[in-house]
């Protein structure tokens, strides 16, 4: 590419001609601004395109094993392509193997929601690629993450205590729930060795309901012995099935040292006596972690707080804003009671870290607050979340979700041929074919073939049920009945 320029020797002085030439510079394969702010339109039409047409695309993907694959080249262009054949791909190559969480006709697994301010949010921080691991490489990463968290305590009604700005708390946005699951065991592990405890004796403790998370953060965080209790017939946490555990492994000369509660298991949408476990935790001197990873932003709504009723006795707890708080994946929060014992934990200080705000311990540095040493502006985008549809918005979306499930709930009690095998839990509905699991599960089939709307088949101890979660963003009244007509229509074809 050559440039216009006043012409310049070898050596950088003006030439002796004073005249004007053009000299030749070497290419730049870099998008210009303007070509960025032009291709970035595209983008941004491309999307609001998607998100206008998603409920009418089918939900899951239609694409064999090795098919995507196949459409793509055998090896990486050696020259640049034109923008434009970028965009075209979306359709040709990507569309055809999503499976679109984004359609309003999603009512399985959980919600993994997005929502216009937070994708524009992390388009933000994708351009302003900021690295925020210590207060010192992005000062505004940290204290808006600080700021938002704290406005959460306060939405959720949770304890005043876990806000940075009070402490001796605080909260952190980590990947997942199962990251923020992964590291309170390994914080209750070092407070237990701290304590004189071998790591071979330690005991983690949660429901045989709970998230596989419970267990394979334990088992990564060194756990031999974890112990999947009993539920009761909600498919709770029985604190009686705790309490015997503990009073066995103390007796068996073993270290009880983490259970883990749930709020909402991924199963049925069971709520364990937080409050039991929370006493029982205390008696033994447990780490106790709380795992609100989906339900937790029903918290927003006063009348679904008396689920987490002993939270303010518990170590940790975590919740999802990327399931059902309309903020794209990755986005989920930890708050710790008290911040000491997890940064004690993962803090190092090398030699290239070290800097005079984190010395002068008025900053948090959240590097040491979880595994990870860099971290991205993933507040930026739930900062937006909250600003745009502000507490009100959600309490009202959150409304919405809850009121449609619990009307499933009721057609499936009204309906000769189904059975409902948990309580509707917030916006979580399980119900089966009365006809047994081969019937459940060609039921379950004959919704998916409508392609329209897409539900999630399961089984407890081995009995087969369907999962309806409502909760994606766009999700009306009207995409429920399209479910309910498919659920009707399955029911005689599988019967």
């Amino acid at each position: 590419m050559t440039r216009g320029r006043t012409a310049t020797s070898t050596g950088g002085e003006p030439a002796h001609s004073g005249v004007v030439i053009l000299r030749r510079v070497p290419d730049s394969f870099h998008m210009t601004p303007d070509e960025f702010r032009r291709h970035g339109h595209a983008v941004v039409d491309w999307v609001a395109d998607y998100m206008e047409r998603v409920g009418e695309l089918p939900v899951l993907a239609q694409v064999e094993p090795g098919e995507i694959r196949a459409r793509m080249p055998d090896a990486a262009p050696e020259e640049p392509e034109p923008f434009e054949a970028l965009i075209d791909d979306l359709d040709e190559v990507v569309l055809p193997g999503i499976t679109h969480w984004q359609s309003p006709g999603w009512f399985a697994y959980f919600p993994a929601n997005a929502s216009g301010p937070s994708i524009l949010g992390e388009l933000v921080a994708a351009g302003l690629g900021a690295q925020g691991m210590l207060w010192a490489t992005s000062p505004a990463l940290t204290e808006i993450e600080n700021q938002v968290l704290d406005w959460l305590v306060d939405l959720l009604g949770l304890p005043q205590a876990w806000k940075t700005a009070v402490g001796p708390g605080g909260g952190v946005i980590q990947m997942s729930a199962s990251d923020s699951t992964h590291v309170v065991h390994v914080v209750a592990r070092e407070n237990a060795v701290a304590r004189g405890a071998s790591t071979d004796d330690l005991v983690a403790y949660g429901s045989s309901q709970a998230h596989s998370s419970v267990e394979r953060g334990a088992r990564i965080a060194g756990f031999r012995h974890v112990r999947l209790l009993e539920v009761d017939a909600a498919h709770a946490l029985r604190p009686d099935s705790l309490q015997v555990a503990v009073t066995d492994d103390l007796a068996g000369g073993r270290v009880p040292t983490i259970v883990t509660s749930a709020i909402g298991t991924t199963a049925t949408g069971a709520v364990d006596p937080v409050a039991q476990i929370s006493a029982i935790s205390r008696e033994h001197g447990l780490w106790h972690h709380v795992d609100a990873a989906w339900a937790g932003a029903a918290m927003c709504c006063a009348e679904h707080r008396r689920h987490q009723a002993g939270t303010e006795h518990a170590d940790s707890y975590t919740f999802n804003p990327h399931k059902w708080l309309f903020t794209n994946f990755d986005c989920n929060v930890l708050w710790v009671a008290d911040r000491a014992p997890l940064i004690t934990t993962l803090s190092t200080q090398p030699p290239y870290l070290r800097n005079a705000a984190s010395e002068s311990g008025a900053v948090i540095d959240y590097r040491d607050w979880h595994v990870p040493l860099g971290r991205r502006f993933r507040a930026l985008k739930l900062w937006w979340v909250l600003r745009s549809y502000g507490a009100r918005g959600l309490r009202h979306h959150i409304r919405e979700h809850i009121a449609l499930a619990q009307e499933i709930g009721r057609r499936v009690d009204e309906h000769p041929a189904l059975e409902r095998i948990a309580p509707v839990s917030f916006a979580l509905v399980c119900f089966r074919h009365v006809a047994g699991d081969a019937e459940t599960d060609a039921l379950a089939a004959a919704i998916n073939a409508t392609a329209t709307v897409y539900v999630t088949a399961s089984a407890i101890e081995d009995v087969r049920f369907i999962r309806v979660s409502v909760g994606q963003t766009h999700t009306t009244r009207a995409d429920v009945e399209r479910l309910w007509s498919a659920i009707a229509d399955g029911v005689g074809s599988a019967g």
